[in-house]
């Protein structure tokens, strides 16, 4: 949420309560076009939901950013089986690649990271995918 937040109004909130999943709207111009975004947010707490209503999301989406913290462990390693997911889910419909980006987000708090930048493009590469580390913070 943080990140999205920051991206979307360019301001940083450091605590959120229990947040619920959101869908933004957003426009943008890239290249000279305008170009309108829809940002489903969906808090970590509510991914390990059901396999239908994640099923729902992906197909809702032409797109994916799958933010982990460097300092959380546990939500890096989660991250290829939700890419394998969203892959079987998107790719075997078409022939066409799925946009998959990694975010690794704290990185002002390096002093508590326990995911390695290598680790993060390490896993970005061998699941073809982009791969950025970011601190929504700063």
């Amino acid at each position: 949420a943080a990140l999205t937040v920051r991206f979307l109004t360019r301001r940083f909130i450091g605590e959120y309560g229990d947040m619920a999943e959101f869908i933004y709207s957003h426009n943008l111009t890239v290249d000279g076009r305008e170009i309108l975004l829809h940002i489903w947010d969906v808090p970590s707490s509510q991914q390990a939901e059901d396999g239908s209503s994640e099923e729902k999301r992906i197909q809702w989406a032409d797109s994916f950013v799958l933010v982990y913290s460097i300092c959380d462990r546990a939500s890096f390693n989660i991250l290829p089986l939700k890419i394998q997911f969203i892959k079987a889910a998107k790719e075997g419909q078409s022939q066409e690649k799925v946009p998959i980006v990694i975010v690794g987000n704290k990185r002002d708090l390096h002093h508590q990271r326990v995911v390695s930048s290598e680790e993060g493009r390490l896993l970005a590469l061998s699941l073809d995918c982009g791969f950025y580390e970011v601190s929504a913070a700063e």
